[in-house]
């Protein structure tokens, strides 16, 4: 058996065995896309400025639109006062008390004292002329309890002047600088905010859509601007099942745009990156059989940098056949 010559002849009978099949490569359609960047509105203040037009390509950093900042702008300086307040408690808790507090506690103490010799001294006379029943019983224990009084007082006018000699306590300290460590970050929030009244383009891209015009006041986290950015538009494309074990991310493919009837199609290279795991629409297990054919899987085709289309053109890609198993066939 010449064995040479079937291996020559085995690549021809494969060729005339799939052209007399005449069957298309897998293909997936679809459309042209671009990455959308949304720009919310921070708040709900009015547009008063709007600086470009949809359709228009800007560059990253550029001024898209302008918001109101009385409100805002107001309440950002009410928090950068409230952080200047907070640091000057703190700075005041890490000075200590004053000397001449200290000294108003020792005069204070000073009094009570004098006040306490006085009460002692009176009840020291009243108690033998209590025993000898020359004053009423109720007149001395009155005594008495004005001495206790005047004594308590002393101890309190000595705690009041510790206290002040200790300083301030390291709880006071933390509390004061977690005090304004909170203000700092509320004045940071608030400057943040108002810094995005100013709408900028985060990339450079076009302007596809201004949902909302001059004038308007949108609600806080309604989109104001949408840009299309990337260095190139992909094919957003859905395979059909039949082809899906066939399809892989990083593929080479081949994107056809336009219309095909007229023959007026525009081929470029496209690489897959992504596709999806889980089918579109209908779930896969609510189909069984044959039915399992109409599934199918979102895609994406990355054409390569540099190509200029718009989006929203009809797009079909082609995907290399892959090699079929002993049991396949036309």
């Amino acid at each position: 058996m010449n064995t040479r010559g079937n291996r020559h002849l085995l690549p021809l009978a494969v060729a005339l065995l799939f052209s007399g099949c005449g069957e298309d490569p897998p293909q997936a359609l679809g459309t042209l896309e671009f990455d959308r960047v949304t720009l919310p509105a921070p708040v709900a203040e009015r547009i008063v400025s709007i600086e470009v037009r949809e359709g228009q390509r800007v560059e990253a950093g550029a001024r898209l639109l302008t918001l109101e900042r009385t409100r805002t702008g107001a309440q950002a300086q009410a928090a950068v006062a409230q952080s200047q307040r907070q640091r000057e408690a703190l700075a005041e808790l890490q000075a200590g008390p004053r000397a001449e507090d200290i000294a108003q506690a020792r005069a204070g103490l000073a009094a009570a004292q004098a006040q306490a010799r006085d009460a002692s001294a009176y009840y020291a006379r009243l108690q033998p002329l209590g025993k000898r029943q020359l004053v009423a019983a109720a007149e001395v224990d009155r005594a008495r309890a004005a001495a206790g009084n005047a004594q308590a007082q002393v101890r309190g006018a000595q705690a009041a002047l510790d206290e002040l000699r200790h300083g301030t306590r390291p709880e006071q300290l933390a509390q004061g600088e977690a005090a304004l460590r909170a203000a700092q970050a509320q004045a940071e929030a608030e400057q943040a905010v108002l810094q995005k009244l100013d709408l900028v383009a985060p990339r450079s891209g076009r302007i596809d859509s201004i949902p909302y015009k001059l004038g308007d006041q949108a609600p806080v986290g309604a989109p104001l601007v949408v840009m299309l950015v990337g260095d190139a538009p992909f094919a957003r494309v859905y395979v059909p099942e039949p082809i899906r074990a066939d399809v892989s991310v990083g593929q080479r493919t081949r994107v056809f745009v336009g219309a095909g009837d007229g023959g007026d199609e525009r081929s470029y290279e496209g690489t897959v990156r992504m596709i999806r795991s889980e089918p579109t629409f209908t779930p896969y297990y609510a189909l069984t059989g044959s039915d399992a054919a109409r599934l199918s899987y979102l895609a994406e085709v990355q054409l390569s940098p540099g190509v200029d289309l718009p989006a929203g053109l009809p797009a079909r890609v082609e995907f290399a056949p892959a090699p079929r198993g002993p049991k396949g066939g036309p």
